[in-house]
């Protein structure tokens, strides 16, 4: 059992940044591949970022390459998503997300543990 809390949600200017962090809790170990995914309102949920176990593999939806960074810190069981130039359509609820699985998915139902999730608002 894996509990994910993320923190670091509010509101920013567009082209401003904010960082994400996700601490993990419980049986918590380096196996654990991280992934942060969105959901805004009316839409499904969207694959954002995910990282490997080791830190070294990290994966990005094309809408956000260049522009948001995703990391982990296994000693402080934390991953985070430094997000930078966001725009009005990064506005979403951003949950982080756990999986034991060797390969990074896009789709939400592989993954084994969820935060509760925080809000982002990026305003025009």
């Amino acid at each position: 059992q894996v509990q994910l809390v993320e923190s670091g949600g509010g509101f920013v200017q567009a082209g401003g940044s904010q960082r994400l962090s996700c601490a993990a809790s419980g049986r918590t170990n380096s196996n654990y591949l991280m992934a942060w995914f969105r959901q805004a309102p009316g839409k499904e949920r969207e694959f954002v970022a995910a990282i490997s176990q080791s830190g070294r593999g990290t994966y990005y939806v094309d809408s956000v390459k260049g522009r948001f960074t995703i990391s982990r810190d296994n000693a402080k069981n934390a991953v985070y998503l430094q997000m930078e130039s966001l725009k009005p359509e990064d506005t979403a609820v951003y949950y982080c997300a756990a999986t034991s699985r060797l390969y990074y998915s896009r789709n939400n139902r592989d993954y084994d543990y969820w935060g509760q999730g925080t809000q982002v608002t990026v305003s025009s």
